[in-house]
């Protein structure tokens, strides 16, 4: 699996949509990750950091694409703001044993993902998070 994942902040859905022939990195603040599923990622966390089930959030529609098609294009999506909430209140005790279990995941799928990469993706996403919901932004992700 090759990817580009980036998640970044930006002030509405039609600002993020801008990013995806692109990508982020020159217009908005973003972080830098690959190699993983971000839209599976992301409804993992959620359920990890606020619960409820991997089906029902992908019932609901999670995530919520903003730009492009999910046919191996690039793509831009909302973070749902439960998990937005969930990450910018989460203790780091919080993020490190949701880091963890994601971590464990992923091995059980045969994915490698290793617990020091995952807290450093859910630490550094917390942190976004918690700087766009100052500025009264959302966070995105980019997939290329």
């Amino acid at each position: 699996m090759s990817i580009i994942v980036e998640f970044f902040a930006a002030s509405d859905d039609a600002s993020a949509a801008l990013a995806l022939q692109a990508g982020p990195r020159r217009a908005f603040e973003s972080l830098s990750f690959g190699n993983f599923d971000p839209g599976e990622a992301v409804v993992e966390w959620e359920c990890l950091l606020a619960g409820g089930s991997f089906e029902e959030l992908v019932e609901a529609g999670e995530p919520r694409l903003v730009a492009g098609q999910d046919d191996d294009g690039c793509v831009v999506f909302a973070i749902s703001p439960r998990l937005s909430a969930a990450l910018a209140e989460a203790e780091r005790s919080e993020l490190k044993d949701a880091a963890v279990a994601w971590s464990l995941q992923r091995a059980e799928d045969g994915e490698d993902i290793g617990t020091e990469i995952a807290e450093v993706i859910l630490g550094d996403l917390a942190a976004l998070v918690s700087s766009a919901r100052r500025q009264g932004q959302d966070v995105y992700c980019w997939v290329a």
